[in-house]
């Protein structure tokens, strides 16, 4: 009896030393030596030495200068995944896709299609009636509360409107009973309605501006031209434009990834993306345009790869990599 239980335990006791000890640390060895970049988790280095990131894994890039990874449903969260379980009745579902597409939209000879966007907005009539802002908010007052919500900086502002708008706010209390104390989202359609009427063909966009301390201040004010006019209203400029022929999109552009291991686009998609990138830049560094897209167009093909080395599949890049090497070739944006 002795024997057959001391043979168990000598055989659980190597086993736990081959499985527990031996295994990893040879696979550790053997990832260390041969592939340290994959084993450590694929990150890249900013300039200052720091990971900024894996370059296995997404994250949200928002700024005009920078190239932007596919609409993630799953928020770019490396440890979960999900759909949008938006259906193709939802408004909601057309208004994301509108957005991406309108800042960059461009008809058959590669025309951006934002200054038409732009003067259609300052005109101020849809469907032959005005007010095109007074209309998007109260067919889509999900739409206007959310845009409330998105940031601070809104909330602030309608709430500030609100105490400047006692009159407004009033009937609002009395057409509502069950609302006595109205938070800013409550009166987003009155808001955006009564900003329609003071501010034709205007749009309430944030402006961001350096102050004399070096400190970054966003105000916002009545504004007829910007990213907001065009990604908003684009729907609604393309009911009532159906003839103006557009550039088909590439389909990573718009369709949503369920998962946050999603970081490479098509190279279709980042060039369609490059006139925003390189305008900005352009701005930034008071560079001549087309000096700066043809640069940003050598990063990318510089970047771009395929599966088997480029035996089969359309070209990608690896969105974190690209915006890395422009941020080190260019410095931070302003």
């Amino acid at each position: 009896m002795f024997k057959i239980v001391f043979k168990s335990i000598s055989l659980l006791f190597f086993l736990v030393v081959i499985v527990c000890v031996i295994y990893p640390l040879s696979l550790w060895i053997i990832g260390q030596t041969l592939f340290p970049f994959q084993a450590n988790g694929s990150l890249l280095i900013d300039s200052d030495g720091k990971p900024i990131g894996s370059k296995l894994i997404a994250q949200p890039f928002t700024k005009d200068e920078y190239f932007q990874p596919r609409p993630s449903a799953a928020s770019y969260d490396a440890s979960a995944s999900a759909s949008s379980s938006l259906a193709a009745s939802n408004y909601a579902l057309r208004d994301r896709v509108a957005r991406v597409i309108g800042p960059i939209a461009k008809d058959q000879n590669g025309q951006s299609a934002t200054p038409l966007i732009e003067k259609w907005f300052q005109e101020d009539h849809f469907q032959k009636q005005p007010g095109i802002l007074a209309q998007w908010a109260t067919q889509h007052p999900a739409l206007a509360q959310a845009w409330v919500n998105w940031d601070a900086t809104h909330g602030t502002y309608v709430d500030n409107w609100m105490k400047s708008h006692p009159a407004v706010t009033s009937q609002f209390v009395k057409d509502n009973p069950g609302i006595l104390q109205p938070k800013p989202a409550d009166l987003a359609v009155v808001f955006f309605q009564t900003f329609s009427k003071e501010n034709p063909g205007k749009f309430p966009s944030a402006d961001s501006r350096q102050m004399a301390d070096g400190k970054i201040e966003t105000a916002i004010g009545p504004a007829n031209t910007g990213l907001d006019i065009q990604s908003i209203f684009f729907d609604m400029w393309r009911q009532e434009h159906p003839q103006v022929v557009l550039q088909a999109v590439p389909g990573d552009l718009v369709t949503t990834s369920a998962s946050g291991l999603d970081p490479h686009i098509s190279l279709q998609n980042a060039e369609f993306q490059l006139e925003r990138v390189a305008a900005k830049w352009a701005a930034n560094l008071k560079r001549k345009p087309t000096d700066m897209r043809h640069e940003i167009g050598q990063i990318l093909m510089k970047n771009a790869s395929a599966p088997f080395e480029g035996l089969i599949g359309e070209k990608y890049i690896n969105v974190l990599e690209v915006n890395l090497e422009l941020h080190k070739r260019y410095g931070a944006p302003q």
